[in-house]
C-alpha cells in the first residue's frame, strides 16, 4: 500500500516524500508540474471543487493521503473576494479530495491545517490548545477551519479516519518569506531594533513536522484527532534572532528598542500586522500530541537552525 502526498514539490511536501522513501514507504507524489526525474510523481489536478482525483487514488492502492496542497496565506491579496477564493481552494477542493479518497477505500486522511485556525496571538503563558469554539476572522484561517469541520462530517459519513495537524511557523532548509529575510538581515550585519522583545512564539522545524505527519499517517491513536505541533521550546523574537546569528556564525546586531515604540511606528507605517508577529506571543500546547502519540521532536531548535543556516549559506554562495 502507498501514501499519496499532495503538494509534493512544496517546502513541506518534498521533505515528507523524501522521509517516507527513506523509511521504505511507497510514495505517490502529486504535484502540479512533475519533472522527468520524479519517478514516483503524478500530475496533481487543479485545486477546485470539480477536480477528479479518483483515477490517481483508485488504481494505486492508496492507504493514506497526506494533504498539503493549499492556497497559502497571501499578504497583499489581489483577488476581489479572498475568502471566496480560499474557500474554493482550501475548503471545497479538500472535501472533494476526501470524499473521493473515501470512495477509493483510503483508510486515513491526514490534513495539514494551520495554527491560524486558532487565531493570530496568545496571551503570554496561555497557549492554544486543539479545541476551537469559533471560526477565525482571517480568510485563510477560516477556510482551513471550515475544511476541518467538513472533514469531520466526511469521517462520520464514510468511516474514513481523519487526522488534522495545525503547524505554527515552519522553518528548515529552503524556508522562504520572513524567516529567510531574517537570515539575510543577520548575515549582512543589518542593525535590527528587536533586542528587547520579551514575547514567546512556538515554531516547528521541518524535520519535526515531517516526523509527526508520518506518525499521524500510521498511529492507531491518531484517528479522529487534531494535533498541535512545535519544537517544544518557545522563543522570544530576540532570542530567536540571536540563535539564528549563532547558527550563521554572524552575531545578530540587536538594538533594544521598547516594543511599544516598535508597535507604534509599525502602526503609523500601516504594518501593524508585522509588529504583532514580531512583538506578540503565539504559543501552542503540544502536551496532547506527546501523550496520545508518544511523540517527541526528533531535532532540537539549535540543531534545526544550524541545518537551516547551512542550507541558506550554501544557496547564497551559488
Amino acid at each position: 500500500m502507498s501514501v499519496f502526498v499532495t503538494g509534493a514539490n512544496g517546502f513541506v511536501g518534498r521533505a515528507v516524500c523524501a522521509e517516507l522513501r527513506l523509511r521504505g514507504t511507497t510514495v505517490i507524489a502529486a504535484m502540479r508540474e512533475p519533472l522527468p526525474s520524479d519517478a514516483d510523481a503524478v500530475r496533481m489536478p487543479d485545486l477546485s471543487p470539480e477536480s477528479d482525483w479518483a483515477p490517481l487514488l483508485t488504481d494505486m492502492g492508496v492507504a493514506c493521503v497526506i494533504h498539503l496542497a493549499a492556497r497559502v496565506h497571501v499578504m497583499n491579496d489581489r483577488v476581489a473576494d479572498p475568502l471566496a477564493e480560499f474557500r474554493r481552494v482550501n475548503t471545497a477542493s479538500t472535501l472533494r479530495l476526501a470524499r473521493q479518497a473515501a470512495a477509493a477505500g483510503v483508510r486515513r486522511f491526514v490534513y495539514v491545517s494551520s495554527i491560524k485556525v486558532n487565531g493570530e496571538q496568545t496571551l503570554l503563558g496561555h497557549p492554544f490548545v486543539a479545541r476551537v469554539d469559533r471560526a477565525p476572522s482571517d480568510p485563510y484561517g477560516q477556510s482551513k477551519f471550515e475544511a476541518e469541520k467538513g472533514l469531520a462530517a466526511v469521517a462520520r459519513e464514510t468511516g474514513m479516519e481523519i487526522t488534522v495537524v495545525r503547524p505554527p511557523l515552519v522553518y528548515g532548509p529552503g524556508v522562504r518569506a520572513n524567516f529567510l529575510s531574517m537570515m539575510r538581515w543577520i548575515k549582512r550585519g543589518v542593525p535590527l531594533p528587536f533586542g528587547a522583545i520579551d514575547n514567546r512564539r512556538s515554531l516547528v522545524a521541518l524535520d519535526n513536522l515531517v516526523d509527526l505527519l508520518i506518525v499521524c499517517s500510521e498511529h492507531p491513536a491518531a484517528a479522529g484527532k487534531t494535533f498541535l505541533v512545535s519544537d517544544c521550546e518557545d522563543l522570544s523574537t530576540t532570542d530567536l534572532l540571536r540563535r539564528i546569528g549563532l547558527a550563521l556564525g554572524k552575531p545578530a546586531r540587536l538594538i533594544p528598542v521598547p516594543p511599544a515604540i516598535l508597535t507604534f511606528g509599525a502602526a503609523l507605517a500601516g504594518r501593524a500586522d508585522i509588529a504583532r508577529r514580531l512583538c506578540g506571543s503565539l504559543q501552542v500546547d503540544v502536551s496532547e500530541t506527546r501523550s496520545v502519540l508518544g511523540w517527541q521532536p526528533v531535532v532540537d531548535i539549535d540543531a534545526a537552525l544550524r541545518k537551516t543556516a547551512a542550507a541558506f549559506l550554501s544557496g547564497e554562495r551559488v
